[in-house]
């Protein structure tokens, strides 16, 4: 890409386009953006953190843009009304889509490690970024979350590495369909499942995606990803948990914030110790090692390195206990995500008190009947679930299923489910139940101030002692 030229991202705080942002600016570009969430006065310390990297923010209302030569990058958040694009096609300047901009970065890269799949994908770029940095292989990683290895005082939203090697690692978005964009060194395929769109079209973009790769990394413990291992050619490696693979996981040993297993490779176990717990995260783990092997670190290398990953914000992140019970911040949003963070928290005693507020009405219709089976299926006797209405930032949108109509599914298959539509009092019902010994969960995607919500609960907690 041309960094000579300056860009303009509007929507620049999301959790796709601020990591992109900082690579630009950490390569020499001159970045500039704008965000709803600066003008109505949330997440004060994300924009800071951007003005510390040298990037000037505006207000959404076309002020900043003011020239033909800005490239304009926009979410797919964005409407074609907002004053920002509206001004950019006044002025004739060029547009392009996060997804445009990021596959000419990852695909111009001599080594490039894409990450797909319906979940996992950023807990997967996370470990495979900082088993390259440990390597001194001195990775440029894209992330869509908070990478805590990275993160410092200074630069807390650390979703984004720049570095000065030759190595590019992404994860890339089938939402959207962007996905196609981008032609992998090294593509990973973690999983298959439902999210965003219907699962004939993911097979579609998931195999194309790897189709265009060199060498392929495959979970085969997923049936779906297994189904499409087997119709690919060329240089394909499997992993999987509990199933001869190439890179298989053995000897599972869970403690609630942490898991122990072997790593299993041509016959020989090596011991790892993840500061991450899950039987997904020991999927994932598999995933990454097998990736940096692929791009050329030693086997050795990458399960010493693998030990000292210590997670992603918002990813089953604890945040601390109070009064007894503990409270837990998570990324959760579509039905197997939720899956594995129930199935790992079941693992260990105590009952669950979940807030799951939904990322939109539009994945809540395509996943309705799968998200209800996947939550109900987990949920126990007196574990309590309880649902807002979804996140909304503005825009037209179609609200032909809601919250209320999840509760009241989940109500009928005899599960304790509660539709409180205001977020706060979802969160006060929760700390009002909790007794010791139970774990609060808050769930949800492209929200970061659930991060402060759960932050804002533990402190009532303390408060009733």
């Amino acid at each position: 890409m041309d960094t000579r030229k300056p860009y303009f991202f509007v929507g620049i705080g999301g959790s796709g386009m601020m990591p992109l942002a900082m690579i630009l600016a950490g390569q020499g570009a001159t970045v500039a953006g704008s965000d709803r969430s600066l003008d109505q006065a949330r997440l004060p310390a994300k924009f800071d953190a951007l003005r510390r990297l040298g990037v000037d923010l505006f207000p959404q209302d076309g002020s900043g843009i003011t020239s033909a030569d800005q490239i304009v990058v926009a979410s797919a958040a964005i409407e074609s009304t907002v004053p920002d694009l509206v001004a950019a096609d006044r002025l004739g300047a060029r547009r392009m889509s996060r997804a445009e901009l990021l596959s000419g970065l990852f695909n111009k890269a001599r080594l490039s490690i894409g990450v797909a799949g319906t979940s996992g994908k950023s807990t997967v770029t996370g470990m495979i970024g900082w088993i390259l940095h440990a390597a001194d292989r001195e990775p440029t990683v894209m992330n869509g979350a908070v990478m805590k290895n990275f993160a410092r005082p200074e630069a807390p939203f650390a979703s984004a590495l720049v570095g000065e090697g030759d190595l590019f690692v992404s994860e890339v978005d089938e939402s959207d369909g962007s996905i196609a964009l981008y032609n992998p060194t090294i593509a990973v395929l973690n999983n298959v499942s439902l999210d965003h769109k219907s699962l004939d079209e993911l097979r579609s973009l998931f195999s194309g995606f790897a189709a265009r790769a060199t060498t392929t990394i495959v979970n085969i413990g997923d049936p779906e990803a297994a189904t499409l291992a087997a119709s690919l050619g060329g240089d394909i490696r499997t992993f999987a948990v509990d199933t001869p693979a190439d890179f298989s996981a053995v000897n599972l040993k869970p403690a609630p914030f942490s898991i122990g297993f072997d790593v299993r490779v041509d016959g020989v176990d090596h011991p790892v110790t993840l500061a991450v717990p899950g039987r997904h995260n020991v999927a994932n783990a598999l995933a990454a090692i097998a990736a940096c092997v692929a791009a050329g670190v030693r086997l050795a290398v990458a399960i010493d390195a693998i030990g000292g990953f210590t997670g992603l914000r918002r990813r089953f992140e604890f945040v601390g206990d109070a009064d007894g019970v503990s409270v837990i911040d998570d990324f959760g949003h579509n039905p197997d995500k939720i899956a594995a963070t129930l199935d790992t928290l079941h693992a260990f005693p105590g009952r669950l008190l979940v807030m799951f507020q939904p990322h939109g009405y539009g994945p809540l219709k395509v996943m309705r009947n799968e998200l209800v089976d996947s939550i109900a299926a987990r949920l126990k006797d007196g574990d309590i679930m309880v649902l807002p209405d979804p996140i909304y930032f503005g825009g037209s949108v179609n609200r032909e299923v809601t919250s209320a109509d999840i509760v009241a599914d989940l109500v009928a298959k005899g599960i304790d489910a509660r539709h409180l539509p205001a977020r706060d009092d979802a969160a006060a019902l929760l700390v009002a139940e909790a007794r010791e010994g139970d774990r609060i969960v808050i769930m949800g995607a492209r929200d970061d101030t659930l991060s402060q919500l759960a932050a804002d609960i533990l402190m009532s907690l303390a408060s009733r002692r």
